[in-house]
Order: structure tokens, then C-alpha cells, then sequence
């Protein structure tokens, strides 16, 4: 990829039924060369995200590292089959006006903003469990990336795409195993029917069944290990509107 993406003015982008948002096509297919396995925060995902970083301020994290790691695009149109296409636009995620899909910048995957925003996340998640949890030696960061590595290389390794929304909240929820947190301020609801969001207005009603397979998406309940933390409270009909509300679940 190139490094700027000036061109990069729309995208195409499709519902897997796990829920989340694949780019299908874009306005820029030479700088943007592959959409294969390419993922996007639709605007409850990205909500989420921003709520949970909110607990690591304190330790260190930038909360416009989030509005600089992402590209912004809002719905301009419903394609049908599960298909909507999105138009870019510079309004900042840390105060929308409207709901906003998120685009990871992974133009330079090491170096770039999306990368930074990873890398300050695991420093503060690192230190906030070092605080509250009391260690027989003091967790590092190193300890994180290897176990979150390994979890990903198994997902790669059985052809899965690891979508954005589960890489971020791997580190954002993470816990060691055989310890937990249990803290109020780390309980954070999506709520699909909160009143003044718009989102119920702004999402087009997109049935499962017109949903076509990909290979680089997850299906079922196969392969679900990077949303493990969520549980369905109520049993939803597959609308995308009316998805159950989902909680954080601290793991054992």
C-alpha cells in the first residue's frame, strides 16, 4: 500500500453473520491493492472502543491516538444482500454528529497509526492490571503480546481473519488466566437501543439470510474465541438492529 490514500473516497463493505463489518471493495484498489480479510468498526464497535480505552487514561493512553488510527466513512446507500456502501468523511469519532464506520490505517502496518494505538493500549492495559492485580511478580508486556500473538497465529493458521473490533478488545478486555477484575468501571454495555444514538434510524435492516459466504469470514459460533468475552443476554432474530445487547466477561 501506499503511503497516503488520497483516493481512498468509498468503500463497499458487507455483514458477515458473526455480526461484523468486511470490506468488499474500495475507491483506491491500487494504493488499497487487497480487501481480502479486511476489516472495519461499524459505529456500536467503535463506541465501544472508545468507552473502554476511556479506563486507561489514567494510565497513560492518548484518547485521540483512537480518532488518528482510523479512517472515517458514514452510510451514503443500502446495496441489499447484506451490502451498504460507505463515503469518507473528517469528522472526528471522539465527538460524532452522525454514526461512523472506522477504517483501520494500516497503510504501513508497523509503524502506522493503527499501530501505535495497539502498542499504547498493551502499555496501558499492562500497567492498570499491574495495579489492581496484585502479581507475584509484576506482568509485562511481553507476556501479553506472546499470549495474544499465539492466538492469532492459531486463527491465521485455520484460515480465519481476525477482525479489527476482536484484536482491539483482546487487549482492551484482557486478563490474565487464573485472575480477574472485579470492578464496576469495567462493565460496559453496547446498547443497540439507546435512545438519541440514531443507529436504529441510520442501519439499513440487513437479513442474515441474504448474506453470502466469504472464506475470509467466521461463521457460526466456529472460531469465535476473540469475542469470548460477550454473551448473548436475550436470543435476537439475526437483524442487525435487533442483535442482543452484549456484556464484558471477565475471563477465569
Amino acid at each position: 500500500m501506499a503511503l497516503s490514500s488520497p483516493k481512498l473516497k468509498w468503500l463497499i463493505v458487507r455483514l458477515g453473520q458473526d455480526m461484523n463489518w468486511w470490506v468488499e471493495e474500495t475507491s483506491d484498489p491500487i494504493n488499497w491493492d487487497t480487501v481480502d480479510g479486511l476489516s472495519i468498526l461499524d459505529p456500536r464497535q467503535i463506541a465501544y472502543v472508545i468507552d473502554s480505552a476511556d479506563q486507561l487514561v489514567d494510565y497513560g493512553l492518548q484518547s485521540s491516538l483512537i480518532n488518528d488510527a482510523f479512517y472515517k466513512f458514514h452510510i451514503v446507500s443500502d446495496l441489499g444482500n447484506g451490502r451498504i456502501k460507505l463515503e469518507r468523511v473528517k469528522d472526528s469519532l471522539l465527538d460524532m454528529s452522525e454514526p461512523l464506520f472506522a477504517l483501520p490505517d494500516i497503510v504501513d502496518e508497523e509503524k502506522g497509526p493503527y499501530a501505535d494505538l495497539i502498542s499504547q493500549i498493551t502499555v496501558a492495559r499492562v500497567k492498570m492490571l499491574n495495579d489492581v492485580i496484585e502479581f507475584e511478580q509484576r506482568f509485562t508486556i511481553e507476556e501479553l503480546e506472546e499470549e495474544i500473538r499465539e492466538h492469532q497465529n492459531n486463527e491465521y493458521m485455520e484460515g480465519k481473519s481476525v477482525h479489527a473490533f476482536a484484536e482491539l478488545t483482546s487487549i482492551l478486555e484482557y486478563v490474565p488466566e487464573g485472575y480477574e477484575i472485579d470492578r464496576d468501571e469495567e462493565e460496559i454495555v453496547i446498547d443497540h437501543e439507546e435512545e438519541g444514538t440514531g443507529l436504529d434510524e441510520e442501519f439499513p435492516d440487513l437479513e442474515e439470510e441474504d448474506i453470502e459466504e466469504d472464506e475470509t469470514m467466521r461463521w457460526g459460533d466456529e472460531g469465535e474465541e476473540e469475542l469470548d468475552e460477550y454473551e448473548e443476554e436475550e436470543e435476537g432474530e439475526g437483524d442487525f438492529e435487533d442483535e442482543p445487547k452484549k456484556r464484558k466477561k471477565d475471563r477465569d
